[in-house]
């Protein structure tokens, strides 16, 4: 759900577009495609972090699947840790296989935590 929401929100900013590049090798001028990656990546960073430290540990995608993401110990998570949990989702998620990774680690792990769970000491727990 969050990723829908997150795809919805960066569409605009993610679009490709063309600019005129130098090749200094053949000393030519040519035009390549460039897609706006940064925009998405920094819009889902910040849709995880704020909404995780801020919303009581909850997206709304949790919020709708009655669960949140809490600290290990089961406190309110910090807006540290929500940094760090985000920032560890949005580079593996953005990094090929390492985000399939990242969700397939829930699987073998006996607390069911993901690896950016495992980067910021937090768990997904229900609400």
């Amino acid at each position: 759900m969050d990723a829908i929401i997150v795809g919805i929100l960066s569409t605009p900013f993610t679009y490709s577009s063309w600019t005129d590049v130098y090749d200094e090798r053949t000393g030519v001028w040519h035009t390549e495609q460039v897609t706006h990656w940064f925009w998405g990546f920094l819009i889902g960073f910040l849709y995880y972090w704020l909404f995780h430290a801020y919303w009581n540990g909850q997206t709304p995608g949790k919020k709708i699947f009655h669960m949140r993401v809490v600290r290990e110990n089961g406190a309110r998570i910090g807006v540290g840790q929500a940094a760090v949990r985000a920032i560890v989702f949005v580079v593996l998620t953005a990094t090929c296989c390492l985000g399939f990774i990242d969700l397939i680690w829930i699987l073998f792990d006996r607390r069911k935590q993901a690896l950016h769970d495992k980067a910021a000491s937090t768990l997904v727990v229900d609400a």
